[in-house]
């Protein structure tokens, strides 16, 4: 069952993620989640990010870390994540990627984000998901054959496609889990290793830093 969130966008869910990283102003944070794509995972509406972050820091997830002056520019507010902000983070991706809760591109959110989780439970929680699948799918198939016998197949398209999706959907994350539980998932014991260590390999942490403001 999806929760009922204290800031419940995902742009909330996005900001979270760049910030347990490292502290940034939110001129700052905008330009890092465009430079990792995030508006392609998830839908974001740039010009709520500054309500989005003071929601944040309004809830405690978020906290002043200090001001940041650079040039010219006007003094920008840096922000932090608190403990309660990676908890909250932590809980909306566990819940996003063994949820199949049918919603626009919440899964993809979770995806997005979900380097966050270390790959057991990430390998957990896509088991989970994929047996609330395979019995929606069950269920689908059930009623499909069930409820539109004798119709003719122009009007059950919908039906079909449907279920076609979530078939897909189930095997992908099928062979994900294939990949992970294999130990054939690239990079695995580095992901595995950043949870122990929290450092990044130094050529990913570069590529994660791709979008940090230094003008």
């Amino acid at each position: 069952m999806v929760k009922r969130r204290k800031v419940g966008s995902l742009l909330a869910l996005a900001v979270l993620s760049v910030v347990a990283q490292r502290p940034m102003h939110a001129y700052e944070m905008a330009s890092v989640l465009r430079s990792r794509g995030k508006d392609q995972d998830m839908a974001i509406k740039w010009g709520s990010l500054y309500t989005v972050v003071h929601n944040l820091a309004r809830h405690g997830l978020l906290r002043e870390a200090g001001s940041d002056r650079q040039g010219g520019r006007p003094e920008r507010t840096v922000y932090e994540i608190t403990e309660e902000g990676r908890a909250e983070l932590a809980d909306w991706t566990r819940e996003l990627l063994s949820d199949p809760e049918e919603a626009p591109r919440r899964f993809e959110a979770g995806l997005s984000v979900m380097a966050g989780l270390p790959p057991e439970e990430v390998t957990a929680l896509l088991r989970r998901r994929l047996d609330a699948l395979q019995d929606l799918i069950a269920a689908q198939r059930e009623a499909l054959e069930r409820d539109t016998g004798g119709l003719p197949r122009l009007f059950v398209l919908e039906s079909e496609y449907g279920l076609a999706m979530r078939e897909a959907e189930a095997a992908w994350t099928r062979a994900l889990l294939d990949e992970l539980a294999g130990g054939t998932f690239p990079r695995l014991e580095e992901w595995r290793a950043f949870h122990g260590t929290g450092r990044l390999p130094a050529d990913v942490a570069e590529l994660a830093e791709g979008g940090r403001v230094t003008d």
